[in-house]
C-alpha cells in the first residue's frame, strides 16, 4: 500500500492557511465593533475571567477560507461539497447559539432540546446521504484488520449509528473548546491524521482534500487563538470542526477511529457525562470541574500546560491510530 503526498494537498493546506491569516485581521476588528464579546462561566477558573469580552464567533475566520478553498476544488473533487454543506449546517446551529449568547450577554444560548434537535437534523441528513449514495454505501472497516477489511451493515443499523456518531463528535469537539488553542490544535492534528490516511485510497481523495483544508484553517486560526487568545471560535467554529472530523471518519468507513485519534474529544465529553450523573445520583462531583481540561486547571496546571499535554496525547493517539490500520507510512 503506497503513501503518496502530492502538491495538491500541500497547496490547499497552504492556501487555506494563508486565507485564514488574511481573514483574522479583518474579522476580529469587525467582531469588536459589533461587541461580539465572550461570556464566561462564573463557576469556572478565576484565570478565565480576563477572557470576558474577547471577541467570539471567531470560527468565521477559518470557515470563510474553508468555503472559498472548497468551492475552488469542487469541479475536480465534487465529493467535497456534501461535506462542506453538512459542516456549514453545524456551523449555522453554532452561530445561532453564539448570537443568542451575545444578545443576552450570558453563557446560555440555545436550550439543550433546541440544540440537540438542530444537530440531530443535520446528522440525519448526512446519514441518509451516505447510506443511499451509490459510491459510499453502508460499509464499515473493521478495527485492527487493515483498511480493506470492510463489512456491509444493514441500512437500519448504519443510519442510526452515523446519526449517533455525528451528534456525539460535534458535541464533544464543542466541549473541548474552552481553553486557548485546545480545540483548534487537537483538530489540526486529527485533520492531518485523516489527510494522511486518506492518501492511501483514491476513493478517499475528497476526504483528503477537505481534511487538508481544515488543517490549514486550524493552523491559521491558532495564530489568533493561541494563549493569550485574541479571538474565540465559539460554537460556530467548534461545531463546524466536529462536523468535518465526524464526516471524514464516516466517509472513510472508520467512525471507531474517532475513539482512537480523537480520544481527547471523547474524554472531554465523557468527563461531563460522569460529572452530571455522579452529581445527580450521589450529590458529589468526580472532577473539580468539567469538561476535564478545567479540572486540570483547578488542580494547578497552567492553561498552556493543559494545551501542550493534550496536543502531545493527540499526536501519540494518532500514531496508535496508524498502527491499528496495519500499514507503514515510514
Amino acid at each position: 500500500m503506497e503513501f503518496v503526498l502530492t502538491s495538491t494537498e500541500v497547496a490547499v493546506f497552504a492556501g487555506t492557511f494563508i486565507l485564514t491569516l488574511i481573514a483574522g485581521p479583518v474579522v476580529i476588528p469587525m467582531l469588536r465593533r459589533l461587541k461580539f464579546g465572550q461570556t464566561i462561566r462564573d463557576d469556572g477558573p478565576a484565570t478565565h475571567l480576563k477572557k470576558m469580552g474577547i471577541p467570539t464567533v471567531g470560527g468565521l475566520i477559518f470557515i470563510i477560507p474553508m468555503i472559498i478553498t472548497s468551492l475552488i476544488l469542487v469541479p475536480g473533487y465534487p465529493g467535497i461539497l456534501p461535506v462542506l454543506l453538512v459542516t456549514l449546517g453545524y456551523a449555522a446551529i453554532g452561530f445561532i447559539d453564539d448570537m443568542i449568547k451575545v444578545v443576552k450577554k450570558n453563557k446560555d444560548g440555545l436550550n439543550p432540546k433546541q440544540k440537540s434537535f438542530g444537530l440531530l437534523l443535520v446528522s440525519s441528513a448526512f446519514a441518509f446521504y451516505t447510506a443511499y449514495h451509490p459510491e459510499l454505501g453502508t460499509g464499515m472497516i473493521l478495527p485492527f484488520l487493515g483498511i480493506d477489511a470492510v463489512v456491509e451493515l444493514p441500512v437500519w443499523l448504519f443510519i442510526p449509528l452515523v446519526i449517533i456518531v455525528m451528534y456525539l463528535i460535534t458535541n464533544s469537539v464543542n466541549m473541548t473548546d474552552g481553553v486557548d488553542g485546545l480545540a483548534a490544535g487537537v483538530t489540526l492534528i486529527v485533520a492531518v491524521f485523516f489527510t494522511i490516511v486518506a492518501m492511501m485510497k483514491p476513493e478517499w481523495d475528497n476526504v483528503k482534500m477537505i481534511c487538508a483544508i481544515t488543517a490549514g484553517g486550524c493552523l491559521g486560526f491558532l495564530v489568533f487563538n493561541i494563549h493569550p487568545a485574541k479571538v474565540i471560535m465559539g460554537d460556530t467554529g467548534s461545531l463546524a470542526l466536529g462536523g468535518v472530523v465526524g464526516a471524514a471518519a464516516v466517509l472513510m468507513k472508520m467512525p471507531w477511529m474517532l475513539l482512537v485519534a480523537g480520544a481527547i474529544y471523547a474524554v472531554e465529553s465523557l468527563s461531563v457525562f460522569i460529572q452530571v450523573v455522579s452529581f445527580k445520583l450521589r450529590g458529589k462531583r468526580v472532577f473539580k470541574m468539567a469538561p476535564i481540561h478545567h479540572h486540570f486547571e483547578l488542580s494547578g496546571w497552567k492553561e498552556t500546560k493543559v494545551v501542550r499535554v493534550f496536543w502531545l496525547i493527540t499526536i501519540v493517539l494518532c500514531l496508535i491510530g496508524f498502527a491499528t490500520l496495519r500499514f507503514s507510512i515510514f
